[in-house]
């Protein structure tokens, strides 16, 4: 298969130095807010973005230095296929993040509910739209038992 090529189109700008602080998902620490820097040559592809309310980022965990295909998400002390957890340590490293925004100036996005590391190249962008990104009936394997009773992990009290 050939090899494929993939170039940053932004940099993601958050509050987050460390991995311990990133919640498990944006959506648990909603106050939180960061930029994301579009390079100027894509300005013009945010176009009409202001319209929307939530983001779907694709992006690069560039501070993983492995890769896995069985991994132990934080949630759990069983391990798991790397496909069925969110771990930065994929065969391709790219990760994706739902994030709020809140509007536009220029070339840069102002954003929240973010839960990725400061300096993160950005991949792409895609809008979220519920037509679309909403599914019924989900179902979400092994990690149904960590939402019993609308309960929300708390990652920092997690190993």
């Amino acid at each position: 298969m050939e090899e494929i090529i993939i170039k940053p189109i932004g940099i993601i700008h958050t509050p987050y130095k460390e991995a311990k602080d990133i919640p498990i998902q944006g959506k648990f620490r909603k106050e939180i807010k960061g930029t994301v820097e579009v390079f100027k040559e894509y300005e013009q592809g945010l176009k009409d973005i202001q319209g929307f309310s939530h983001l779907i980022l694709l992006f690069y965990f560039h501070k993983s230095n492995k890769e896995c295909v069985i991994g132990r998400p934080y949630l759990e002390d069983e391990e798991h296929g790397i496909f069925a957890i969110r771990s930065p340590h994929r065969p391709n490293h790219i990760g994706i993040s739902i994030v709020r925004l809140l509007k536009r100036k220029k070339n840069i996005l102002y954003i929240q509910e973010i839960d990725i590391f400061d300096g993160t190249p950005l991949l792409d962008i895609k809008p979220y739209v519920k037509h679309f990104d909403n599914r019924d009936n989900i179902r979400c394997g092994w990690l149904e038992k960590h939402f019993a009773k609308n309960n929300i992990p708390d990652r920092t009290i997690l190993k």
